[in-house]
């Protein structure tokens, strides 16, 4: 047999070469997870937008919230557009639409309304797009370790928040005018997403399957297991957001001080970071019995907030919290990927995740409604350790609708793209 006819073709590799390959894909979807993870910063320029534009913590907070909003709601038409176009082109459009938000907005001259168009749609649009492509491409080329490689890109969007509050707290108190700031972030972290998008690629056995037929897609909807992930990651985010998103007056009202709270918004980032890689680690273990168990530790992680005053016993309280928190973000991703296969993953999870953003509209504001009318926190903590505990029920109890016996790349190459396992 001639040299010729041994060399690997370019549809498949060499090991070298695709151990190589995997490795880029990973660290560009890390890169465009930090990158729009700093959307999570956007309280740094609350104080900075009313000094200079006037701007309300109202007006401030409605962009944030429709932001949120439209990253959710646009991530289903991106896993649509990734499916059928490709992971390049799909961030690539995320790129586009991140810098021009930004660049919008850094024009406005304090203009409320663009403000809102430019950042709240267009970059919001921009993050939905982004977000979706990392987690299915990253899952091909790591097929034996998808709850690991789940958590580590999800743990950089988590990152990218502290990373962007950093930097842009160091600008704004230098004197770089906010929408100065904006004009510069739009071009630094659009170009890196960008070129971050060159690098994306499904991995060569992926093959060109359909992506599965609309009675199939529906029939997945319908499902127990989609059905357990939509319950699951609606508890656990509705119970997460309303703590952080009121975090700071929630442990001043336990004796914090302003600065101890910031602290504490420091040690959120962390435990959330640092809880999304474990418990990604921790689903290729023991698979979909993290989702209870995960539900049922964040309610017990809560309880010490009803009661603790210490600051130190706070801190680790909300370390906690981050901890069991993070797990939303990695685990439901993991459970459709695993049980539906990777080819459905992108249509699917979009349709799960905006069970969060239903969630994160809900949740904040419910928290520091119920907290105003009753004078303190209490209340808003026991209604999440109740939703809590009747996720931690209903996920118990129809865990074995998921298929634990099969291992995820087996399933994923027993569906060829279908969107609904076989019975066989």
């Amino acid at each position: 047999m001639s040299a010729a006819t041994c060399a690997p073709s370019p549809a498949h590799p060499s090991p070298q070469r695709y151990a190589l390959r995997r490795w880029l894909v990973l660290l560009a979807g890390c890169a465009i997870q930090t990158t729009l993870g700093g959307v999570y910063a956007w309280s740094t320029f609350v104080p900075y937008l009313h000094r200079e534009h006037g701007l309300s913590n109202g007006q401030s907070g409605l962009i944030f919230g429709v932001t949120f909003l439209t990253f959710t709601l646009t991530m289903v038409g991106a896993g649509w557009v990734l499916q059928r176009y490709g992971p390049r082109l799909t961030a690539a459009i995320a790129a586009v639409l991140f810098l021009s938000g930004y660049v919008l907005a850094s024009f406005s001259g304090g203009s409320f309304a663009i403000l809102f168009f430019g950042i709240a749609v267009v970059t919001g649009a921009g993050i939905g797009f982004g977000y979706v492509v990392p987690l299915t491409v990253c899952m091909k080329w790591f097929p034996e370790r998808k709850g690991l490689i789940s958590g580590v890109v999800v743990a950089g969007f988590g990152a990218g928040a502290i990373l962007l509050s950093t930097i842009a707290e160091w600008a704004l108190s230098n004197g770089v005018p906010i929408l100065t700031l904006f004009m510069w972030l739009g071009l630094i972290c659009g170009a890196i997403v960008f070129l971050a998008a060159l690098v994306l690629s499904n991995p060569p056995d992926a093959g060109t399957r359909p992506a599965g037929q609309p009675q199939h897609l529906m029939r997945a909807l319908w499902s127990w297991p989609f059905q357990v992930t939509v319950v699951g990651i609606f508890c656990g985010t509705f119970a997460g957001l309303l703590i952080i998103g009121n975090l700071t007056p929630l442990v001043m009202e336990a004796g914090l001080s302003e600065a101890q709270a910031a602290i504490g918004v420091a040690a959120f980032a962390v435990g959330n970071g640092l809880g999304r890689i474990v418990w990604g680690r921790l689903f290729d273990l023991i698979t979909y019995r993290c989702i209870p168990l995960s539900l049922l530790l964040l309610g017990v992680a809560s309880a010490p907030l009803l009661v603790v005053s210490d600051s130190m016993a706070i801190y680790v309280t909300v370390v906690a919290v981050a901890f069991f928190f993070g797990a939303n973000f990695v685990l439901y991703a993991s459970a459709l990927s695993r049980h539906f296969g990777t080819d459905a993953f992108p249509r699917l999870y979009p349709l799960c995740f905006l069970a969060y953003g239903v969630a994160g509209l809900i949740a904040p504001g419910l928290g520091g409604f119920i907290a105003d009318l009753t004078g303190s926190f209490f209340v808003p903590v026991v209604m999440c350790m109740v939703v809590l505990a009747l996720g931690t029920i209903v996920t118990a109890v129809k865990i074995s609708c998921f298929s634990p016996a099969v291992a995820g790349h087996q399933l994923a190459n027993r569906l060829s793209g279908r969107l609904v396992p076989s019975t066989s």
